[in-house]
């Protein structure tokens, strides 16, 4: 039996699923062989796993917008955050 051999694009396209255990075990197994040979999707995936982490902190970290707050408001102020 040989390995079906990804390459680094593939294994990027499933890297989601992956952390979601939404591959199947073929699919798996291919995803951590191919790991196994290329130590720069292995720090991908490190970077991409803390990438996640931080996205859960700052979420946690935000206080909820008052429900009295006016929408255009807050589509301001968010607007004001993407261009700083």
């Amino acid at each position: 039996m040989t390995e079906q051999i990804l390459t680094c694009r593939e294994l990027i396209d499933f890297i989601a699923a992956y952390l979601d255990a939404d591959l199947s075990p073929q699919q798996r197994d291919a995803f951590e062989y191919h790991l196994s040979l290329c130590p720069h999707c292995v720090h991908y995936l490190e970077s991409y796993r803390e990438t996640l982490r931080l996205e859960k902190q700052i979420c946690a970290d935000e206080d909820p917008i008052p429900a009295d707050v006016p929408e255009e408001l807050v589509a301001a102020i968010l607007a004001a955050r993407t261009r700083s």
